[in-house]
């Protein structure tokens, strides 16, 4: 479809996605740029996809990096003798060095999202802590990178809903189609070198890293939908919210708020009140929470 050489970086779920998407669209890559599952492992990374199957199903080679910064002599020397013309970046944790955006003819595509217009909402995990707040819009902006982080000068937006019945998981289906629509409409303009891109005005604000450690529900202080907000923004493919229920460390993949007129004056926050087959009731600040996805922490 295009005459030019196109490396994807990424080594998470909606970078699967987005793949999928501009195949489907006639886009040709020359190579995808990922981590092996040993590597996803050592560093941590959530969301974390093998992408060797697609690979493999569209005779793509994939290179494996000897560090997630790309900052190897290998690494350095994979990028300046594959002379690629276009990187687009699929879900890649880390800031790519100045020699790999130097080799680069055309440029690299970022993708990044904030429930306001850049430069408001940089960062990590911005689908996530936008669940988390409670935030009903999500706006995402495909820009040119530059060196820091998610500031490059935008060439398209495209903005779409969350709704209460979104998690993590629908909210990566949405961006796979709003970034497909950005890239697929630029990617003539960008190759002949013809893109009107916007720098970024304002004063930026970021989001910060998240771990795990952050997906603990405190009974005691959260209310019923900080608890459904959580348990959505952290369910697969992320560890998952957790809590003590019946005194066991218990992973929590879905649930939602289930009535604030049915009290239990006489149980305390985080107590089992009902159960129903393999669905737990649950008091909480606020109201009850029906438990529907859940497992037993193994420790």
């Amino acid at each position: 479809m295009y005459n030019k050489k196109i490396v994807m970086c990424g080594c998470h779920e909606a970078g699967i996605l987005l793949i999928n998407s501009l195949i489907e669209e006639g886009v040709k890559f020359s190579y995808f740029v990922s981590l092996t599952p040993e590597q996803g492992q050592k560093y941590k990374v959530s969301g974390y996809f093998d992408y060797s199957e697609i690979a493999k199903k569209n005779k793509i080679p994939i290179y494996y990096p000897e560090t997630y910064s790309l900052k190897s002599e290998k690494d350095r020397r994979f990028f300046c003798d594959n002379k690629f013309d276009l990187l687009i970046q699929g879900g890649w944790q880390r800031l790519f060095p100045d020699f790999v955006l130097e080799s680069l003819d055309v440029g690299a595509i970022g993708i990044h999202g904030s429930p306001d217009f850049l430069p408001k909402g940089r960062g990590r995990s911005p689908l996530n802590w936008s669940l988390l707040q409670g935030k009903r819009r999500f706006i995402l902006s495909a820009f040119l990178m530059a060196t820091g982080v998610d500031d490059g000068s935008v060439f398209a937006t495209q903005d779409f809903d969350i709704n209460e019945f979104d998690d993590i998981k629908s909210l990566y289906y949405k961006v796979s189609i709003a970034s497909k629509r950005m890239i697929s409409s630029n990617l003539q303009s960008l190759i002949e070198g013809k893109i009107y891109a916007v720098p970024q005005k304002g004063i930026p604000s970021y989001f910060p890293k998240r771990n795990e450690e952050d997906g603990f529900i405190d009974w005691e202080t959260m209310d019923v939908y900080e608890i459904y907000n959580l348990i959505r923004a952290t369910t697969y493919p992320y560890p998952g919210a957790f809590a003590l229920i019946d005194e066991k460390k218990t992973k929590i993949w879905k649930a939602r708020p289930f009535d604030s007129r049915l009290t239990y004056k006489n149980s305390s926050y985080g107590q089992v009140v009902e159960k129903f087959d393999n669905n737990l009731v649950v008091n909480c600040l606020g109201g009850l929470l029906l438990i529907e996805d859940w497992s037993l922490c193994v420790e």
